[in-house]
């Protein structure tokens, strides 16, 4: 069963998913083996492996280095072509759909897609939901774009019907790394009651009660990221 169907098996099932976010170019790959430790003592089931940018090109030697530590998947998030990496599992196929770049809708997608051909790679396609966290995240930067506010309830919804009706398999509402506003309740659970594709949910989750709401709220993968090792106690509420 490849990671697509494992995923849809589980919102099916309504087994919530978590993955874990990790930026290579902030990853220390010589703290690869105790991070790891603290990853399988917790409720973690996936692993995104990217960031907006890879000015060093540390996402193949972060990739191998998890690889070498885990069996949870591990999931490109890659922020350009440059990030895309064979050794992982697979690799979500991003078209930012809530601006209006090219560069990001379609033009990195046809700079990678004779890799991706040649790859083994399970590819996810995704609609990504860039939505106003409070804060001008590195995505907005570099893409170039204007987030969604999250008091458009209905711009969130049709952008992202639009993204299952054009074929995405994923919608992805995305805060933004650091964001000081998590995706809210209601635009979730709005745009997870009208999909019939899985939902992810990322950024400025950085507490239990977050997640749970999240969860609750009818998102089937929730991403966290450094929360998850700078927040003692946040990590202790994830144990299984």
């Amino acid at each position: 069963m490849n990671i697509y169907q494992n995923i849809i098996s589980a919102k099916a099932a309504n087994k919530k998913l978590l993955a874990v976010l990790i930026d290579p170019e902030k990853f220390e790959v010589e703290n690869t083996v105790s991070f790891f430790e603290k990853v399988h003592q917790s409720i973690a089931t996936h692993i995104f492996v990217g960031g907006s940018t890879d000015e060093k090109n540390q996402t193949e030697n972060v990739v191998s280095a998890i690889k070498e530590t885990t069996d949870l998947p591990v999931i490109l998030f890659p922020g350009d072509v440059s990030q895309i990496s064979q050794k992982a599992d697979g690799i979500l196929f991003l078209s930012l759909l809530s601006g209006r770049n090219p560069e990001y809708l379609i033009e990195q997608q046809i700079k990678a897609a004779s890799i991706l051909k040649k790859s083994d790679l399970d590819i996810l396609p995704t609609g990504y939901i860039l939505i106003d966290g409070g804060t001008k995240t590195a995505t907005q930067k570099v893409s170039n774009t204007t987030p969604i506010s999250q008091d458009n309830l209905k711009l969130v919804l049709n952008t992202a019907l639009a993204g299952e009706f054009s074929g995405k398999k994923l919608i992805y509402l995305e805060a933004g790394s650091g964001a000081k506003i998590s995706v809210n309740e209601n635009i979730i659970k709005a745009v997870s009651d009208n999909l019939s594709i899985p939902l992810i949910v990322g950024g400025g989750i950085c507490s239990k009660k977050q997640l749970d709401e999240a969860f609750n709220a009818g998102a089937d993968l929730v991403v966290i990221g450094t929360a998850f090792e700078k927040d003692t106690s946040f990590f202790n509420q994830l144990k299984k």
